[in-house]
């Protein structure tokens, strides 16, 4: 029964590569221990900016030097009188600590305090398969949780088990797997669950 099932899901969503589908079903279900965490978890999440990433940079009490930025092709942005800084594969905090330091040596500001806020992750991505309406890959929006990642993917179809969505995370090079209640959650009895970069959500279908 469950060999037909899982047939079912994996034929439910033509329009996705059979690689991509059949990768993912394969990390998201085969083998590993599964647990139901009591809080969200699971290693470091990835922070560092990527191309087309965007974040607002906020440089305390000068209004005309602060505004939104978009990590360009080449992991580059254009920042007012400092020119061409690198922020490709580096976090928020580094990329603030290295316009305060180039204002401040450039002689432009003595005191400079930046800060830098991440508004889109799209260079990073989480990936909803089975029984959800339109399953697919979806940016790792700032804060995005599995309610919202199974919203973007069409919310669960009516044969959906809601309380057996299984999240497969890989942490310093081992896969760790959660399943999360998620019919649950929507009706306010447990916790959310905040979603790292790379995860990969599994819908399962009821066995009737």
């Amino acid at each position: 029964m469950r060999l037909t099932a899982e047939h079912s899901v994996l034929t439910s969503v033509p329009k996705l590569s059979w690689v991509l589908v059949l990768a993912a079903f394969c990390v998201a279900c085969g083998g590993g221990a599964i647990v139901t965490p009591q809080v969200p978890g699971g290693g470091s999440p990835d922070t560092t900016l990527g191309v087309g990433d965007s974040f607002d940079v906020r440089v305390y009490g000068e209004e005309e030097l602060s505004g939104k930025y978009q990590v360009a092709g080449d992991g580059m942005i254009d920042f007012p009188f400092i020119g061409r800084v690198e922020v490709e594969a580096r976090e928020p905090t580094v990329v603030a600590s290295t316009i305060q330091a180039r204002l401040k040596e450039g002689g432009f500001l003595t005191n400079p305090q930046v800060s830098v806020l991440v508004t889109d992750y799209s260079s990073k991505h989480v990936s909803v398969m089975g029984a959800v309406a339109k399953p697919g890959v979806f940016p790792l929006a700032n804060g995005l949780t599995i309610v919202h990642a199974v919203s973007l993917a069409g919310g669960l179809t009516p044969i959906a088990s809601g309380n057996d969505v299984i999240v497969s995370r890989r942490t310093q090079g081992q896969i760790q797997r959660f399943r999360i209640a998620v019919s649950d959650v929507t009706e306010g009895r447990a916790e959310d669950f905040p979603l790292q970069a790379g995860d990969i959500i599994f819908v399962p279908q009821r066995i009737f």
